[in-house]
Formats: structure tokens, sequence, C-alpha cells
């Protein structure tokens, strides 16, 4: 279940789409219980999709969330999982409104819960007391990194244990490597301001007002901050919006690459986009924060967030330093995040999520 509209880009409803593949390609039934009853286009899954609610685009974590906040679809997609009669349910982001609490409240099925976010806020703090009630519907709780492990934490007595954030790595090198003359830069991501997209548009642009080699910057995604940020290109000819993002998008854009900028300001758990450029062979530049630092280890270019100086002489340093060594060490080092070994190790706690709930099943008599 994916608390998040599979309409709306997002590194949540990628990696739900991502292990209902993989599930599948090893011979599982799934079941994908997602927001947005208006939602009808086709996604790269074999899973059964059932789509409910209306989605409200609501304020979380300094980001917009496509959520369906109606009580009505959480009872639905409660139903929709009974009739199906799993064997665990896998909650995404349990917490988030409004969907699996109806499920959560039930407790009917083994369930094992992903926690995403990293970092805290009022709005966690003062949920408290439901978190704790929404809590006890969960037999087994896993966590992306440590930062939004600490996150689970602090607000319940959940003690998650942290497994890594996983993707296909060989869908990111399926197509052909293309590269023409042109230094292509690509930023990829919902546009918001604590993705800090204007810090790469300036840097872009700086680099061009004073360098004889031109930078094209390409700019995949959509969101609240796309008018104002293609304002302040200028519509300059070297500045591309391509708007919405689809996976195959994604990954054609960086197989012809030079660089990907990830120049976020906070908030990110996990950079999984950074891995996915290194399995595309394609280097990286990211902004000095946690989750960046984590996904990176010592394979990406790192700068101050917020400061477009910082940012336009770490890509003439990823450029200049860039090597068939570099790459296919980048590229090793992202394989660690592999979908297959996740789900490897997803199975051993899908099984003990099972005798967990048949252990409570039977303290309570059965009921």
């Amino acid at each position: 279940m994916s608390p998040y509209a599979l309409s709306v880009f997002g590194g949540v409803q990628e990696q739900v789409l991502a292990m209902s593949r993989e599930l599948a390609r090893r011979g599982d039934d799934v079941l994908l219980v997602a927001p947005d009853r208006l939602d009808v286009a086709h996604y790269d899954t074999p899973a059964t999709l059932v789509r409910l609610g209306r989605v409200v685009s609501t304020p979380a974590n300094g980001s917009r969330a496509p959520l369906a906040l109606s009580p009505r679809a959480s009872q639905q997609a409660s139903k929709a999982i009974d009739e199906f009669t799993p064997d665990v349910v896998h909650f995404h982001e349990p917490f988030a409104p409004l969907l699996p609490w109806a499920t959560l409240r039930r407790h009917r099925w083994a369930s094992v819960a992903t926690f995403h976010r990293g970092g805290s806020g009022p709005a966690l703090r003062l949920s408290e007391p439901l978190l704790h009630r929404l809590s006890r519907g969960l037999d087994v709780s896993v966590a992306v990194s440590e930062r939004a492990a600490n996150t689970v934490r602090g607000v319940t007595t959940l003690a998650p244990r942290v497994l890594f954030n996983g993707f296909e790595t060989e869908r990111f090198r399926a197509s052909e490597r293309t590269r023409g003359a042109d230094i292509v830069l690509c930023v990829v991501g919902r546009l918001e301001a604590r993705k800090g997209v204007e810090v790469a548009i300036n840097a872009v642009r700086a680099h061009n007002a004073r360098d004889g080699s031109t930078w094209q910057l390409v700019v995949l995604g959509d969101g609240p901050e796309r008018a104002r940020l293609e304002a302040l290109s200028a519509h300059d000819e070297n500045v591309t919006f391509l708007g919405a993002a689809s996976d195959d998008d994604k990954r054609s854009l960086l197989r012809r690459s030079n660089v990907l900028l990830a120049p976020a300001l906070r908030g990110e758990s996990f950079g999984l986009v950074l891995l996915e450029a290194m399995a595309s062979e394609t280097a990286v530049v990211a902004s000095d924060i946690d989750g960046y630092r984590d996904a990176a280890s010592s394979h990406a270019t790192l700068f101050a967030p917020g400061d477009s100086s910082s940012l336009e002489a770490a890509i003439e340093h990823a450029l200049r330093t860039e090597s068939t060594r570099s790459i296919a060490d980048a590229r090793a080092h992202a394989q660690r995040w592999s979908m297959r070994q996740l789900i490897d190790e997803y199975e051993p706690l899908y099984d003990e999520a099972v005798t967990v709930h048949q252990r409570r099943v039977a303290l309570r008599g059965g009921n």
C-alpha cells in the first residue's frame, strides 16, 4: 500500500512499483493499493491496481504529499485487501493519512511497514497518541535510513530495522548510453523549494555567462515551483524544462547526461536518485546533506547546500576528474542497492510478520 498517489512522481511511489515488479518476478501475486480514483494511467507493473479516493495535495515535511484524506477510501482499501486475502500487507509510510489507517486499526493481516520520512516536526509530535495507536497494527517495521528510523523512534515505541532503499539497477543500463558534443547536466525530481533547483539554474547561467564551454541544464519534473523557476531562468535556451517525469523519461535522460545535479537543501532521508545516476554510468554532483552523503559515499562530488558558486566549482571538478575507473566504481557502489537484494532481505521479514501476527491472534483468543 502506498499512501501517495502513483499519478504524482515521487520516491515512495517508485519504490512501491519497483518492489511490486520484483515480487511478481518471483511468482508472488501482488495487489497495489494507492490513492486517486480518477487515475486511469497504465503503470509498468504486473500487480493488480486499486486506486481509491480523491487526491488532496497536503503540506508534509517541506513538500506536498498527494494523499487521499477520505475515511470512505480508507475503508474501501481495507475491504479490497480483505478480498485479496494476503499473506502480508506491506505499508509504505503507514502513518501518512488516511488510506492505510482502517487496515492498520483492524490489523486482520500480518503487516510490515517501511518508513521513508526523515526529520520530525510539530505535526508528528502533536499526533503521538494517534501514532502509538496505529503502530499497534504493525508486526515488523523497517526504515530506509538511520535518520528515518530515528524519526519513528522519536514518536512511537517501534524499533525499525534499517534496510537500504532498493532500485532495479539493471533497468538503468537497458538503453544505449548516448552523449553528444554538448555538456548536459540534469536535475530530476519534484519542483519544490527544498529541492534547491534554483541553485542549479544560477550555477549554470553564471558559468555560461563567462565561459566558452556552454552547459545545458535539463530539468525533469513538475511541481509548485515550476513557474517561478522558469521565470528565474529568463527563458534561457540552455535551460530546458521537460515537465512531469515518467520512469522511462528519467532513465533515458540519465543515460544521455554528463552529470546529475542533486541540489536539495534539506529533507532528504536518502538520495536514491544519486544511485540511479551511478547505475546509469553518469557522474553525480550533490549537496552535502545527510541523506545524500550517506548514499554517495565517496562516489559523488559534494558542494555546500544553497551555494551556486560551490555547485559550479563542483560541476567543473566532476567533469574534469571523470574517468572509466570512477564510473565503474560508482556503478559497483550502486549495485549494493539492487532491488533483488532488497527483496531477499524483506522475504524473511514477511515470514517473521506472519509468525508475530499469528502469535498475537492466538493471545487474543482468535479474535
